[in-house]
């Protein structure tokens, strides 16, 4: 082979690679990050443990606890479904119906009232994953705005944020139920940041879950993922602006910002 040959390899191959079809390969944003005026946090999972539900779930489905994972992500498919259909229900509304047809689907008798005890009572009493606290002290320390994006009430997360004593961290809370369409809709990610005053690429997502994050950097917003136990990011979105095991590791790394 010969080197003139061996060129025209090398030349393709650099060509194919710098292509549009390799473009969501890339690491975050192609621009040079800016220190974040606002994070914005989800909460479920995110900064809450939803491991105490396993129990709660498990009880209402005849002990079948391995179902709570297949529970939360009818939820979130049905609540894109309202989305889609433009006839909105609260949170708490589909995360009920969303357990009477997993417990359908395995053939388990449920009521309503059960279905409902099950999920609202232990939903607003979840705890803070461990590292969270300290995460979101620094963060505050190191002078960030910090609230809060979720999918459940605003009564609720309020609620949530207090039995979890994380409320003192933030500046502001913030629920779809203002603009009546579920994250991850562009939408919302649009209203929150024209709500808090900023222009999107001076907002920082951070979530753990991957469609969250494809949402966000897809509404402009900074992006980071919390790589929770279970939690994945969807391939074939753009990769996140940072990639993190926890809240502080977060706040480790917003530290290089003066």
């Amino acid at each position: 082979m010969t080197i003139r040959t061996l060129l025209s390899i090398a030349s393709a191959f650099l060509l194919l690679n710098s292509s549009p079809v390799f473009a969501n390969e890339t690491t975050g944003s192609a621009t040079e990050l800016t220190k974040p005026k606002v994070i914005i946090f989800d909460v479920n999972e995110t900064l809450l443990d939803l491991e105490n539900m396993r129990k709660s779930v498990g009880t209402a489905l005849n002990g079948r606890d391995d179902l709570l994972p297949l529970w939360f992500s009818t939820m979130l498919h049905h609540s894109l479904v309202v989305s889609a259909t433009g006839e909105y229900q609260s949170f708490g509304n589909i995360g009920v119906a969303s357990l009477e047809m997993v417990a359908e689907i395995n053939g388990i008798a449920i009521t309503h009232e059960q279905a409902k005890t099950a999920i609202v009572t232990p939903l607003r009493s979840l705890p803070a994953h461990p590292d969270v606290a300290e995460g979101l002290a620094a963060l505050k320390a190191q002078g960030y705005k910090l609230v809060t994006l979720t999918n459940s009430s605003l009564e609720g997360v309020q609620l949530q944020l207090k039995n979890a004593n994380l409320s003192q961290y933030f500046d502001a809370n913030l629920s779809i139920e203002s603009v009546g369409v579920f994250k991850p809709h562009l939408s919302t990610y649009q209203w929150a940041i024209k709500d808090l005053g900023v222009n999107a690429n001076e907002a920082l997502m951070v979530a753990a879950h991957g469609w969250d994050i494809a949402g966000a950097e897809k509404a402009g917003l900074q992006t980071a993922f919390i790589r929770r136990q279970g939690k994945v990011l969807f391939p074939l979105a753009a990769k996140p602006d940072y990639n993190v095991l926890d809240v502080n590791d977060l706040a480790k790394t917003l530290a290089t910002f003066k």
